[in-house]
Order: C-alpha cells, then sequence, then structure tokens
C-alpha cells in the first residue's frame, strides 16, 4: 500500500491557443469511487434510419426511428431511411442503419431541463442514392453549434475507427425541447447530412458545471467558473493503467466509455501498473459517486520504486488536440492532495482553465499531461494518476472547429517507424505537473491514494 504522506505535488499547465476563440478547462478531480447510485431521468438510444427495435452488443436497447414518437421536422420531406452498403466492423447497431437528406431536418426530443450528454453516431459508408455525393453538413443542438461544415470520413480515419461517436454537454433550460438539427454545407454541390445514432442522457447537475470558483492559469482575474450556459465537446476520456471500460459499466447509467492510456503514453520509465478491486470505496458528497466507475479508481500508473530515477523524469501522456500552441505556465506552486481532500480516501475537484487563441501557422500540436515529484516538499519521490478527461468549451454557443487532415498512407520504412515502447516527443512541448497528478486541458484528473 502507498504511504498517505506522499501527498506534494506541483501542477503546471499551459497557456493554449487555436485557431478557435475556445476554452479548454481542466476538471482535477481526486476522487475515490465505489457503488453509484442510478440516475435514469432522460436516457434515449434512436437508432436512426432503422424501421424496428435494435439490440445493441451492450445489451442496450435502440428505438426505431420510423414512426417514433420524436417529432420529425422535415420540411421538405426529403429525408430517407436506409442501411450501410457495407457492414460496420464495430457493433451494427446503431452504425448499420442511417438517416440522411441533401435537405435540412430536426429531431425533436421531449427531456427533463438540466444538464445533459448528447451522443452522435456516425459510420461514413456508401448508402443508395447518395454513394456518390458529399456529406459535408452542421449540426446544431437548440442554440449551440456542435458541427460545422463537418466531414466524417477524415474524422474517421483519424480516430483510426470505420464508425464513431461525436459526445457532447449542454444544458436544456426548463420549458425547452432538445432539437438537434443536421443541415447540408450550402454552397458544397451534392452535399448532403446523416446521422446513424442519437443518444441522449441526464446527468448531475454539478458533475462539470459548477458555480465554485477555479483557477484561470494566465489569467490576471485568475478566477472563473463553468455555468451551464456552455457546452462541452469530450476530446479524450482515459482510464489511466486500465483497460477499456464500456458504456454500460460506466457509473449512475451514463453510459461513458472510457480508453486505455496506453496510446497516449510517451515517457514512462519505469512506470508501474497499480491495481486493487478490494479498496473500500468512500464519498463525501453525491456527486463523487458520478465522477467515474470503479474500474478507474482500481487500477492507477505511478512512477514507480526508484527514488533517484523518478527524480529525473516525467510521466507523461500526449493527446493531439486541435490546432494548438502550448507555453507552459505554473498553475499550482504546491499542491497537498490530502489537505484539499480533509484526509486519505475522500474525493476533491479541483478546476483549471486556459484559453485557446489564434497564433500564426501553428497546426496539430499535443496537450502533455506530465507528473514528477517534489521530494524536497514531502520527502518521497512518486506520483499517481487513475484517470482523466478533456473536454473543449464552447464560445458564443459554438464549438466547431476544422475537420482534421487525412495523412497520406505510405507504408512504414526503416526511417520512420516509431518505436514500440513510448511516444516519440519530438516537436511537442510538454505541459509539466509536478507529483500527485497533473493536468492540463479541461482535464477531470482522478486521484485514488493507493
Amino acid at each position: 500500500m502507498r504511504n498517505p504522506n506522499n501527498k506534494y505535488f506541483c501542477l503546471q499547465n499551459s497557456s493554449i491557443f487555436a485557431l478557435l476563440f475556445l476554452s479548454l478547462l481542466f476538471h482535477h478531480t481526486l476522487l475515490i469511487s465505489g457503488n453509484s447510485p442510478s440516475l435514469l431521468i432522460d436516457n434515449i438510444t434512436l437508432d436512426c434510419g432503422s424501421a424496428s427495435e435494435g439490440h445493441a452488443r451492450d445489451g442496450r436497447i435502440w428505438s426505431a426511428d420510423a414512426n417514433s414518437t420524436f417529432l420529425l421536422l422535415d420540411p421538405t420531406n426529403a429525408s430517407k431511411i436506409s442501411s450501410a452498403v457495407k457492414s460496420p466492423m464495430n457493433d451494427a447497431v446503431p452504425y448499420i442503419t442511417v438517416r440522411l437528406s441533401r435537405f435540412e431536418f430536426t429531431y425533436v426530443f421531449p427531456v427533463t431541463f438540466g444538464t445533459k450528454f448528447i451522443r452522435l453516431y456516425f459510420y461514413p459508408s456508401s448508402y443508395p442514392d447518395f454513394s456518390s455525393s458529399i456529406p459535408f453538413f452542421s449540426v446544431k443542438a437548440n442554440r449551440y453549434t456542435l458541427l460545422s461544415n463537418f466531414s466524417s470520413a477524415p474524422n474517421a480515419q483519424d480516430a483510426g475507427l470505420d464508425g464513431f461517436v461525436k459526445e457532447f454537454c449542454l444544458n436544456v433550460e426548463d420549458g425547452e425541447t432538445l432539437n438537434v438539427t443536421f443541415a447540408p454545407t450550402p454552397g458544397v454541390t451534392d452535399a448532403y447530412a446523416f446521422v446513424n445514432g442519437i443518444e441522449i442522457a441526464s446527468m448531475p447537475t454539478k458533475l462539470y458545471y459548477t458555480d465554485e470558483g477555479f483557477k484561470f492559469v494566465g489569467s490576471w482575474n485568475n478566477e472563473s467558473s463553468l455555468e451551464s450556459n456552455t457546452a462541452l465537446e469530450l476530446m479524450y476520456r482515459i482510464n489511466v493503467g486500465g483497460q477499456f471500460i464500456e458504456p454500460q459499466n460506466d457509473t449512475a447509467r451514463m453510459f461513458r466509455s472510457w480508453n486505455s492510456d496506453n496510446e497516449y503514453l510517451s515517457i514512462a520509465e519505469p512506470s508501474a501498473l497499480l491495481y486493487n478491486n478490494t479498496i473500500q470505496l468512500k464519498y463525501r458528497s453525491n456527486i463523487a459517486h458520478f465522477a467515474a466507475p470503479d474500474g478507474v479508481y482500481q487500477t492507477a500508473r505511478s512512477m514507480g520504486m526508484n527514488k533517484k530515477t523518478n527524480e529525473n523524469y516525467n510521466l507523461t501522456w500526449d493527446f493531439q488536440n486541435f490546432y494548438i500552441y502550448i507555453a507552459t505556465q505554473i498553475a499550482e506552486s504546491k499542491a497537498d492532495v490530502i489537505a484539499w481532500s480533509g484526509g486519505n480516501g475522500f474525493p476533491v475537484f479541483k478546476d483549471y482553465a486556459v484559453t485557446i487563441e489564434p497564433e500564426g501557422n501553428e497546426r496539430v500540436q499535443n496537450i502533455s499531461i506530465a507528473l514528477h515529484p517534489r521530494p524536497e516538499m514531502s520527502g518521497y519521490s512518486d506520483a499517481i494518476l487513475n484517470g482523466l478527461e478533456i473536454f473543449k468549451l464552447s464560445n458564443a454557443d459554438n464549438l466547431a472547429a476544422p475537420n482534421p487532415d487525412i495523412p497520406p498512407i505510405n507504408p512504414p520504412t526503416a526511417a520512420t517507424t516509431s518505436p514500440t515502447s513510448t511516444k516519440s516527443n519530438k516537436n511537442r512541448t510538454t505541459i509539466g505537473a509536478i507529483v500527485g497528478g497533473a493536468v492540463s486541458g479541461f482535464l477531470v484528473l482522478s486521484f485514488l491514494l493507493f
């Protein structure tokens, strides 16, 4: 078991600049999870284009689109339901069927007011009567622009998938319905809009949105809050040191997916994997139940047991992020997770934000999350992290970003093949964080002191 006095760390963050005036919020979470309560207020899964109820591999039932209770606003009555010519490699439901149109169409969902997850499922494939058309389109949810001039093919290739999900968070105000509108990009010949599945799930109001102040890194005001009029787009959700956690195993039926961190770990020598499925998980508040499933807190990655080695490297993860430039700034010169939480084994939240602005011709860069010990404060040389989430925040109700570039498809050569042990750090600016954990980006950082 790890000594509970190993608690001090310095958190370094970054100022981030991008072609969109957006913000990243670092939602830094220190939590110990356990049995979670059920949260089932709005839980909608619509299999778009389907004429009958669909059953996914995870056991969830997806409602039929044809004659569904969700009124479809289609002024020209031009949208069609269809099926993909080629079956996806991942789950057929909801990817195999589709609703698509060369004209605008809208789904109207009667939901309770409050904050919601919206997940849009896309499978870029050939569809009858649309095989030679171009899918460039926008998506709006009430007043929020989620996607603009969006092309699914490069996004799928960038993610290394055939079918993929785009996840958003937004607030539905009292008396509102949730209208999700798909519209082809104007001026693009033969453009059309499509969607394979729509999922809507409720979340606790204060899971990501809070009136409590948090540090705004690099700002003279240095205090901010995340209000419910801001929309969020998920960039990454990671189970550090553990395996993929499927949506049905998420806490409180919010159906979040948690990916392994193996792909993103760039510096990890020797990097110790920690596992403890017998730990007693405790909470100080109800909101702590919803931060992450038990599996996230039962696994972790630390720096290892070699004090000398640990003091000479940063345990680092790199996350590719839309059009950014990173310059290191310190968010916390000293962080004491035990003092924050009031004792070992109790949850605490720490939030940080940075701003994205234009910076020359900078293209895709990386957000780096690095952990480094501060032995002069604690006498120990280690760091630990259980999980993290990175979100992009809207500005002026807009979350849209440019489509990713499609890299050329060339066979690997001896000169270009990367080592398999860790990712290359070439041309990456690291955001260092010193011990216990550090985060860059609207991260939900999750810590559990084993």
